[in-house]
């Protein structure tokens, strides 16, 4: 069974919520990102987001940007990012989903892309900027490949837009909780329950809210609507903090099992 959705059939069984950290492919390098994997993995991340790092990442707020622009620098490309999921896959068997935007898998190839992130190792692949009315070609390669694929789901979307996403997602859907770009938030927006249960009325498609969580106390909150709990913008903020270091990865771990520990609680 492929790993997202054996994960969330686990989690579910034990009434449980998965915890989903993003991080950067590349920052500060992949050698340090190989060992954040490890120690997000360590902490208890369920999956783990992996976001190819991309020059116009429009749905990303600064501090992604940031990052992107990092591993950038280090001429990181979407063939350097699943070489290291296929290294990782040596040591690990953490659900992986790659985060990107298309034009990358566009250079790449479509059809080569769902079959070299396969056979790497990859478990599926949410595409920022391609809307389901657009990714027939898509779905239809990573679905060939056993890879699920992960759509966007916003405050805007109206019911029949629920639908269509629904239709189109397998793994678990992101729900967007508030309009505009990444990035950590003081408080959760004051109707976030009642837009998850309205997904779930359309879909058993698992529900993983992302978008401004940030604390302990957002993510145990987020945990009692949905499936899953993303958190990105606080993760990849304190990796630029420490960069490539000895402590990068320990206190990475740390924070993110503290997210852990108030999902899961």
């Amino acid at each position: 069974m492929n790993r997202i959705d054996q994960r969330f059939q686990d989690l579910k069984a034990e009434g449980k919520t998965a915890f989903i950290p993003y991080i950067t492919a590349g920052d500060p390098t992949l050698a340090q990102t190989e060992k954040i994997v490890y120690a997000l993995e360590e902490a208890g991340a369920d999956i783990i987001e992996f976001g190819v790092p991309f020059s116009d990442p429009i749905g990303d707020g600064p501090v992604n940007q940031e990052a992107a622009l990092r591993a950038l620098k280090h001429h990181v490309t979407l063939k350097d990012v699943i070489g290291l999921i296929k290294k990782i896959r040596a040591k690990s068997e953490v659900a992986i989903l790659i985060f990107t935007y298309y034009n990358p898998v566009l250079a790449y190839g479509l059809e080569a892309f769902a079959k070299d992130a396969a056979e790497a190792g990859a478990d599926g692949v949410l595409c920022v900027d391609l809307p389901p009315e657009e990714a027939d070609g898509y779905k239809a390669a990573l679905d060939t490949n056993d890879l699920r694929t992960v759509f966007l789901m916003s405050p805007t979307s109206t019911d029949a837009r629920i639908k269509l996403i629904a239709e189109k997602s397998t793994g678990f859907i992101y729900y967007v909780s508030r309009l505009g770009v990444t990035g950590e938030q003081a408080a959760l927006a004051a109707d976030l329950d009642k837009a998850v249960a309205n997904i779930q009325q359309h879909t058993d498609t698992p529900v993983a809210v992302g978008f401004g969580i940030s604390t302990p106390e957002q993510a145990k909150k987020v945990a009692s609507m949905a499936q899953g709990v993303v958190v990105g913008s606080a993760i990849v903020r304190m990796i630029g903090e420490l960069g490539d270091s000895d402590e990068t990865a320990p206190n990475v771990g740390a924070f993110v099992k503290s997210l852990v520990d108030a999902t899961k609680g």
